[in-house]
C-alpha cells in the first residue's frame, strides 16, 4: 500500500474556495480504481492548515491518479490559495492492521 500525507497552509481570504476545490477533488478522487482513502482535514489549532491523507493500492494506482483530468485541474488551482511550501511525503506500508 501506498500513503501520501501532507499538509497545506491556505490563504485566510482564499479559504472557502480552497475547501471547494478540495472537496470537488477528493470526491473524483475517492472514485477511482485502486484508492483506499483521499481526506483533506483541517488543524484544530489553525483552519488555514489542511492535511491531506491517501492510501492507495499500488504504486500504479497512485501513477494513473497523476495522469487523471481532475488531478491536473487541481494542480492549475492551488497557487491561488497556497500561502506557504506544501509538505507532502510518500510512504511505502507493508502491512497496516487495526488497533
Amino acid at each position: 500500500m501506498i500513503v501520501v500525507a501532507g499538509r497545506i497552509q491556505v490563504k485566510p481570504e482564499e479559504r472557502s474556495e480552497a475547501v471547494r476545490v478540495a472537496l470537488t477533488m477528493a470526491e473524483a478522487t475517492r472514485a477511482e480504481p485502486g484508492c483506499v482513502s483521499y481526506r483533506f482535514y483541517a488543524d484544530l489549532a489553525d483552519p488555514n492548515t489542511f492535511f491531506i491523507f491517501e492510501e492507495w493500492e499500488s504504486e500504479a494506482a497512485l501513477a494513473r491518479h497523476f495522469e487523471t483530468p481532475h488531478m491536473a485541474e487541481f494542480q492549475n488551482q492551488i497557487p491561488r490559495f497556497v500561502g506557504g511550501p506544501l509538505e507532502i511525503k510518500r510512504y511505502v506500508v507493508e502491512s497496516a492492521a487495526g488497533m
